[in-house]
């Protein structure tokens, strides 16, 4: 992947690119006069992710091009910082304070929400596994402007991290995370949305591993959850306790660590 800019950038965007390019071990390239396809020919590089004032971009020839954005993520943020409920909050057990490990970030909703309803006191940990989405949730989390302070404020406090969620999960201490969580690729999609179809082409589309459910059961003080297509085989094949909800689509999957 090599990481550039948009044609003429001022002088902060060209250092957070060549900054971005050394934290995720990436290629910087200037942009100069040249379009993004002749930036990808001469570079002989598949993936390219540009940084803009106002926004990253990660783009594949022949793709749908991605953009960092909450998404319905800010929807869900602004309704809990009303003090609505909010269904995976719920199922996970959460309390302000608790501390989060998101196995799966993707886009990094989910630990967005988990960072909203955590407050400062809280820890939340994103593990990324695909380096393009890595890159992209680094300078997203770090960059992006919602218009909501908390929003923005909760972004800045994740801690993105590039890892396979199995090789993390085998470093960490018995009970040192109080809630673990999986949203794994589906193995057949709900939905061609705007934004999930992109993000196919860069996730990591492997099936959760029972190993990496017994290693998370091992690591977490509380709550193991999934998140998975309704009545999907994957909650009784993982061991996990189904949540139906009405009306859903999705379910979660609740693993209750005893006290």
């Amino acid at each position: 992947m090599i990481i550039t800019t948009g044609t003429n950038p001022i002088p902060e965007i060209v250092q957070r690119a060549q900054s971005l390019a050394e934290r995720t071990g990436c290629v910087y390239a200037p942009r100069g006069t040249l379009s993004l396809p002749k930036l990808v020919e001469r570079s002989k590089d598949e993936e390219v992710l540009v940084v803009l004032q106002e926004a990253v971009r990660l783009l594949r020839p022949g793709m749908a091009t991605m953009e960092f954005h909450p998404s319905m993520g800010f929807v869900r943020a602004k309704r809990i910082l009303k003090g609505e409920v909010d269904p995976m909050l719920t199922a996970a057990g959460m309390l302000p304070g608790d501390s989060v490990l998101d196995c799966t970030a993707g886009l990094g909703t989910d630990s967005l929400l988990f960072a909203v309803y955590g407050s400062e006191s809280s820890i939340v940990t994103a593990l990324e596994s695909s380096l393009p989405l890595y890159g992209l949730l680094l300078e997203g989390m770090s960059h992006y402007i919602s218009g909501q302070e908390k929003v923005n404020a909760a972004l800045r406090r994740i801690h993105v991290v590039h890892s396979d969620h199995l090789d993390y999960l085998r470093a960490q201490p018995d009970r040192s995370v109080d809630i673990i969580y999986f949203d794994p690729m589906f193995r057949v999609p709900l939905t061609d949305s705007a934004a999930i179809s992109p993000l196919r082409q860069f996730a990591n589309g492997d099936a959760l591993s029972m190993v990496s459910v017994a290693e998370a059961v091992r690591v977490a003080r509380k709550t193991v959850l999934l998140k998975e297509k309704a009545l999907s085989g994957e909650f009784a094949r993982l061991g996990f306790t189904e949540l139906l909800r009405s009306n859903s689509k999705t379910s979660y999957g609740v693993i209750q660590i005893d006290q």
